[in-house]
C-alpha cells in the first residue's frame, strides 16, 4: 500500500509540471506559425485518438462500427449538422447489428 502513495505522489508531480512549466517558460506570444498549428490541433487529434476505438468497440459487431463511421463521415462532408451525423451514425448501427445478429 505505501507504494501506491508514492506512485500517486511521482504522478501528480508529473501531471503538474505538464500545465505549469509552459506557462513559467513560455511569457512572449508564440510567432511561429508551426508551433500555433500544432498547438490549435492538439485538442482535436486527441479527442479522435480516444474517440476511434470507441466508435468500432462499443457496439456488438465492429463491421456496425465501422460502416457508423463511414456513415458519419460521408454525412458531415456532405454538409449534415451534428444531429444528422449523430443521427445517421445511430440509424447505420442499428441496421447493420439487426441484419447480423
Amino acid at each position: 500500500m505505501p507504494d501506491f502513495y508514492i506512485y500517486l505522489a511521482i504522478m501528480a508531480g508529473i501531471t503538474y509540471l505538464i500545465r505549469i512549466l509552459p506557462i513559467t517558460l513560455i511569457q512572449k506570444q508564440i510567432k511561429n506559425r508551426f508551433i500555433q498549428s500544432f498547438l490549435y490541433y492538439v485538442p482535436y487529434v486527441t479527442l479522435a485518438v480516444m474517440t476511434f476505438p470507441a466508435i468500432i468497440y462499443a457496439t456488438q459487431v465492429p463491421a456496425a462500427g465501422i460502416l457508423a463511421l463511414l456513415a458519419g463521415i460521408i454525412t458531415a462532408w456532405t454538409g449534415g449538422s451534428l444531429f444528422q451525423v449523430s443521427a445517421s451514425c445511430c440509424i447505420t448501427v442499428l441496421i447493420v447489428e439487426f441484419f447480423m445478429i
